[in-house]
């Protein structure tokens, strides 16, 4: 009875010992390989996709920067303002105010094109919709501050202006639990009270933009092209606003100028 224990015993250890030696043999950079491999293959839209959303080809994957950007505060303790990130790559970053638009086809844009999208919410703006942005959010989109009621901030006292950013705060907590470390005044509007609150409601980049989704094109704040990082805003917003284009029709427009030019997208909070 001990030698048939003891052969037994022999025998769990060889295979334990086979199975160690199966495990050793798989190279870790090529675990590391297969792993990047699956990761590019999850992000990867066919053409058929591309096309079905109005583009001729998928936007070109964006790079993932090590760091993120360093931009100089507006003032000690203060939040840097910003319309364009810092950087080489050929990318630019797609920002959605307000929330009075609620398309389900935007949904499904954004999920089948696997669109970086930043959403500045305005609670009043976006009243009862909350479960339309959490299913955006749900597929990628992120969540940013944009206040409780979109008022002129520098109109305000430094009290009210920040009731209005860290009232947004707190509702995008109890909406989504998160806090947003992002913040675009309402106009693009600001003054040093709106930092001032900005920075006490944990806000970390007060973010503008340097071009404009329009009904036909984009707009731009200077050089009229796109460089290396700008910012674009976008609206959520419907036919009525858009020249009778749809909310996805209006963004296909954008994505192709945007190739056109030679950009791809890139997720704002990646970067900045």
């Amino acid at each position: 009875m001990r030698r048939a224990h003891r052969l037994l015993a022999g025998v769990l250890a060889a295979g334990a010992l086979a199975l160690t030696g199966c495990a050793q043999s798989v190279d870790p950079i090529e675990r590391l390989g297969r792993k990047a491999a699956q990761k590019v293959e999850e992000r990867r839209v066919s053409t058929a996709t591309a096309r079905r959303w109005g583009l001729d080809k998928p936007l070109a994957p964006a790079p993932k920067p090590q760091v993120r950007a360093v931009r100089a505060a507006a003032g000690p303790g203060l939040p840097p303002v910003v319309d364009r990130v810092p950087t080489d790559d050929k990318v630019v970053f797609l920002t959605f105010d307000d929330g009075a638009e609620r398309d389900p086809q935007f949904v499904r844009m954004v999920r089948e094109l696997k669109l970086p999208v930043s959403m500045f919410l305005t609670d009043r703006v976006v009243g009862p919709g909350y479960a339309h942005f959490g299913e955006l959010r749900s597929v990628g989109a992120t969540v940013q501050n944009h206040t409780l009621d979109h008022p002129y901030l520098p109109g305000l006292s430094y009290e009210g202006q920040r009731w209005e950013i860290c009232g947004q705060q707190d509702k995008l907590k109890q909406r989504f639990g998160i806090e947003p470390r992002l913040f675009r005044p309402p106009y693009g509007e600001y003054n040093d009270d709106t930092l001032r609150a900005a920075a006490d409601c944990g806000i970390s980049a007060v973010v503008l933009w340097r071009a404009s989704m329009q009904a036909k094109d984009l707009r731009y704040a200077a050089e009229g092209r796109l460089r290396p990082g700008d910012i674009i805003l976008a609206h959520f917003r419907g036919p009525a606003e858009l020249g009778g284009a749809t909310l996805t029709e209006a963004t296909a427009r954008m994505l192709r100028s945007i190739q056109a030019q030679g950009y791809t997208v890139a997720r704002l909070e990646d970067y900045l």
